[in-house]
């Protein structure tokens, strides 16, 4: 069987603290598309707004013409192509307006006979934010208000979230059995259900869990 080039990754949410971060691993040869669908599996975010990857002065994801930004084609990029030798990185950013940016980092390459499964996650530390919170700074304010009942905003954002939020939360064991916040169907589904504040436990027939991400943003 012919082998292939496994990367061990790293990705951690700029400006939190404690740090957000995932180490992962995944096939050299995915595009970029490709690993912005994993980033949200792993992450924990509902894919539900624009994204970019910016190494140097190169940009990648998706041009718009209509606002004069042009960007290489994600989907014809390796990642491979882009990240070399252990210790490259580059930013991967989410959401034009609240601005999330998260450093990826390859710490390995190694090689595999390309049985099991192809994306694995290995460690992890802290929740992921809650989509439209307000970048990182409004995350922030928004943990301080939840976990305080005498601050000025505790009703306005506990209301909005609906729930108790644990900011430490992470499993990794549940990551590879529950189903993925990407939608297997189409991308308009997250955008349903994404104002659901029971999100990460919703399933549905379009959910997918984590091993088969790959072959999913394989077909998008």
């Amino acid at each position: 069987m012919q082998e292939r080039q496994q990367y061990g990754m790293k990705v951690t949410l700029r400006g939190s603290q404690p740090r957000i971060w995932r180490r992962f691993e995944v096939p050299a040869d995915v595009t970029l598309h490709q690993l912005h669908r994993i980033l949200q599996v792993v992450m924990g975010w509902t894919d539900s707004h624009l994204h970019q990857f910016r190494r140097g002065n190169s940009c990648y994801g998706q041009s718009d013409p209509e606002f004069g930004v042009r960007r290489i084609n994600e989907r014809k990029v390796r990642l491979q192509d882009v990240l070399l030798e252990p210790k490259d990185r580059m930013v991967y950013e989410y959401d034009f307006g609240d601005g999330w940016e998260h450093e990826l980092v390859l710490e390995a390459i190694t090689s595999t006979s390309g049985e099991g499964q192809a994306v694995r996650v290995h460690q992890g530390q802290g929740a992921c934010p809650p989509e439209d919170v307000g970048g990182i700074w409004g995350y922030h304010e928004f943990l301080e208000a939840l976990g305080n009942p005498k601050h000025p905003h505790h009703h306005d954002i506990a209301d909005w979230w609906g729930g108790p939020f644990d900011s430490q939360a992470f499993d990794i064991d549940g990551m590879k059995s529950r189903p993925c916040e990407i939608p297997a169907k189409a991308a308009r589904l997250a955008r349903v259900c994404r104002r659901r504040r029971d999100f990460r436990q919703h399933r549905c027939e379009a959910c997918a869990p984590l091993p088969q991400v790959l072959q999913y943003a394989g077909r998008a």
